[in-house]
């Protein structure tokens, strides 16, 4: 089953993909700053890295409680 059709997968890419964003624009800001815009398909990446980085304590505790869902109630 696709990760679209199943909401735990779904959050679970969506974490993945806001945790990977943030953590390659705190290791390389200019990527995301000049070449990637702030709009269209490639502003999803400074997005999600924005939302890393100002929701930091709200993405850590859902990325526990998805490990732990996915560890127990999968």
């Amino acid at each position: 089953m696709s990760a679209i059709f199943n909401f735990q997968s779904l959050v679970a890419v969506i974490l993945l993909l806001i945790c990977s964003c943030t953590y390659i624009r705190s290791m390389v800001p200019s990527l995301f700053d000049k070449r990637l815009g702030k709009v269209g398909f490639q502003g999803i990446f400074w997005k999600c890295a924005r939302i890393g980085e100002r929701k930091s304590p709200y993405v850590a505790f859902c990325c526990v409680f998805m490990a732990i869902s996915i560890l127990f109630w999968s």
